[in-house]
This record gives structure tokens, sequence and C-alpha cells, in this order.
């Protein structure tokens, strides 16, 4: 952002609310603002409870004084495995990111913003990079009165994959005046846990084998691999499993429903 050019200094706007596009739980929550408004904090991150799902998220560590970021390709590879532990650390950031504007200014007028490059290996198309980049969260260090601010998961529901999109296609969420609203009839806390093979990956793919998406209201986990067709009004409850054979195509009926099974056939559907 260029501070000089942006006007919102002079529009009266004090603070700016920043988050990943992927994001759909990141909305402005004035209470937030309210609490760094009259405590005078320059910057908050947004940190939630770490699950096993989020063991390679950054997490807030106190250091010589300061609250940092500390991200996973930071981390030497004897010590990822205290880094991954749910135990250790308890929460990751969620990039739900408040940033003062008048401090913005201050520290780029005065150079400070010195932020450190991370190198985080990757592999593009089965060749070996190294991308250089640097973290909005590892910012932090550099504000006064910087803090993080423990929300619900709610305030983070990213869509990064497919099995992303299913948790919010599904009557788990509800679209209320722009919001996504988690439906109460789920009585566990945490999300069904989704994974779906390859032929699932693509989005155009991903829809095609959908005629709706099925209920996960009662669902605590799915696995889907091979050639699946999913048709309408199918409901899944409880841990299912749904394979097709190698070569074969699998076509779960209209209004099936399937709990705690493993599904490789149609007549383990009926059983």
């Amino acid at each position: 952002m260029n501070y000089s050019h942006s006007g919102y200094g002079s529009q009266g706007k004090e603070y700016v609310f920043i988050a990943n596009s992927d994001n759909l739980g990141a909305i402005v929550d004035l209470k937030i603002l309210n609490h760094l408004v009259k405590n005078k904090n320059e910057y908050c991150m947004e940190v939630t409870p770490k699950t096993l799902a989020d063991v390679k998220g950054g997490t807030l560590i106190s250091y010589e004084g300061r609250v940092q970021l500390l991200e996973i390709a930071q981390v030497p590879e004897e010590h990822l495995g205290e880094f991954k532990s749910i135990e250790k650390f308890k929460i990751f950031n969620t990039n739900n990111l408040w940033v003062n504007l008048k401090a913005i200014k201050r520290l780029v007028e005065a150079d400070a913003l010195k932020m450190e490059i991370i190198p985080n290996p990757k592999e593009v198309d089965g060749v070996k990079v190294l991308q250089l980049e640097t973290a909005a969260g590892a910012a932090i260090r550099f504000f006064d009165r910087a803090i993080g601010v423990n929300v619900p998961r709610s305030r983070f529901l990213p869509v990064k994959a497919t099995s992303d999109l299913l948790l919010v296609q599904s009557d788990l969420y509800t679209v209320e005046e722009g919001f996504v609203i988690r439906n109460t009839a789920r009585v566990n806390p945490a999300n069904p846990s989704i994974e779906l093979g390859p032929e699932f990956k693509k989005v155009g793919n991903f829809l095609k084998r959908f005629k709706s998406i099925p209920s996960i209201i009662d669902l605590d986990s799915l696995k889907v691999s091979g050639d699946v067709w999913f048709g309408s009004g199918i409901i899944l409850k409880g841990k299912v499993v749904i394979e097709a054979k190698q070569g074969a195509k699998l076509e779960i009926p209209d209004e099936s429903v399937i709990e705690n099974k493993v599904v490789s056939n149609l007549d383990d559907i009926a059983n």
C-alpha cells in the first residue's frame, strides 16, 4: 500500500483490516476494532486454536521482548515435530490482520519495515523451486502494543481446495446478508474431515460429479477415491469411505443415506 497516495489518512480512517481473499469467515468485527482503538494497539493478528489440520500454520512467539510470527519455513528440520505439536503451539495465524494506518505511515517513512525474506522450497509441475516470500504477519514485531487475539474458528474458513468447497456449499453453511453462517444443527464444533481423490481436484470436474452437494450435518469424515459420481439428495453420516474399484464407475443413487460405511459397490449402500 502506498499510504501517501491512498488518501485514507485524510479521510479520517485509522485502521485497515487485511485478510486472505479465500477466507470466507473474514469479516469486520467491530468488537475487535473497538478494543484496538481503546487500547491504542497498532497491530492485531487474529489467531485461533490449532487442530491437526493446521499444523503447518504460523504461530506467535515472544522473542527479544516483542511479539513475533514464527512460520514453518523458518523452523529447523530437527524442531519440526515441536512446531507441529498442538500441545506446545496451541494457536495459529489466521492472517486476519488489523493495522493502524498512522503507524504504517510512520514505519514506512522511517524505512523501518525490514521484512525478513523466507525461503520456501516447493515443487511446481515436478520441478523443485525455491519461492522467496515475506509474510504480512511478520510485520507484527515492528508495531507498538501489537497483540494477538484468539478468535472463534468461524472467522477462519478458507477455501483452498475442492474439499473446502464441498464444506461451504453443503448444508453445513448458509449465506445470510453476505455472511457465511454455520448451521446450528451441527452438534460437533469441528468440521468434518474431507478427502477427495484427484478426480475431484479441478473445480469443473468436482461440480460435474455432484448432482447436488450431499447433506453432511452429521458427517465426521469422508474419503472418496476413484471414479465416483454423486446423485441428488444424498445424506452422509458418521465415518464414510467411498472407493470405486480400478477401472469401474461408481454412481451413488439419488436419496441414498450412507452412515458409517465403506462403499465400493451399490450393495454396500443397501446393506
